[in-house]
């Protein structure tokens, strides 16, 4: 019988006070992982999270740090050897976002930004704590990459071009850390509906929804299951991966 049941394991996810992390962190919650939760401003949400992982008999803590700043992650590791136990599943999936425009309008300044908060990040994470998976020869990433990065579609170079960085980090970090029982892979969202759209009323788009081969947009909670599937023993064998959760907007080809 499939179970996925991650009872033992120690998931650190970023940006888990945001719409998608929140979800993230209670599916693995729910899958019986303990929950390492990294906020960058909004102390409240994380806190918030924290004690509803904890009311379901799950242990888990907070964390603050920049995630596009090589000693914030690292001071961030030292905290949580220090006070709580190293990860042995990291999700990538912090970013900065900014207003979508034409290359001719987009500042300069947002495209670096865009890099550190995609590339930068997994490079920052891995340095960080791949030693602890290597030395327990058993280790998870999962990157939040995006539709956009196979789609290039108008409007969206700076975020584009940054999430095209992270698929090449992934891919050969993949190769790298094979022999020590470590995947790494990419989950690719559409425009996701999230909390935010719940209580706006906004889950149908028909611009959008029309160009979905499933003609409606993807859940927070369906992108945390292809999430937690990465992570779990039911994944062993798939890494280097960028997997579409587009209700077919993207389609990767031979």
């Amino acid at each position: 019988m499939l179970n996925l049941d991650m009872k033992g394991r120690t998931v650190l996810i970023t940006g888990a006070s945001g719409q998608l992390g929140r979800v993230m962190a209670m599916k693995f919650a729910e899958c019986n992982a303990d929950v390492i939760i990294h906020y960058h401003g909004n102390s409240e949400k994380a806190e918030e999270l924290c004690r509803q992982i904890k009311g379901m008999g799950r242990e888990a803590y907070i964390v603050q740090a920049d995630i596009t700043d090589a000693a914030s992650v690292q001071k961030m590791k030292e905290n949580i050897a220090k006070d709580f136990k190293l990860p042995d599943v990291i999700v990538n999936n912090a970013v900065i976002q900014f207003d979508w425009k034409r290359l001719e309008d987009q500042d300069p300044g947002d495209y670096y930004s865009q890099f550190e908060s995609c590339v930068m990040q997994t490079v920052y994470m891995a340095k960080a704590f791949l030693p602890h998976m290597k030395e327990q020869r058993w280790g998870r990433i999962v990157c939040t990459n995006t539709e956009c990065a196979a789609l290039a579609e108008d409007g969206c170079s700076a975020y584009t071009s940054a999430k095209r960085g992270l698929d090449g980090i992934v891919r050969v970090l993949a190769k790298e850390v094979g022999e020590y029982g470590i995947t790494v892979n990419q989950v690719a969202p559409g425009w996701t509906i999230s909390d935010n759209d719940r209580q706006k009323h906004t889950e149908v788009i028909p611009d959008y929804d029309k160009t979905v081969p499933l003609k409606r947009r993807g859940t927070d909670e369906e992108i945390a299951n292809m999430v937690v599937f990465l992570a779990s023993d039911l994944a062993s064998f798939t890494t280097g991966a960028y997997i579409p959760v587009s209700g077919g907007r993207v389609m990767p080809a031979l």
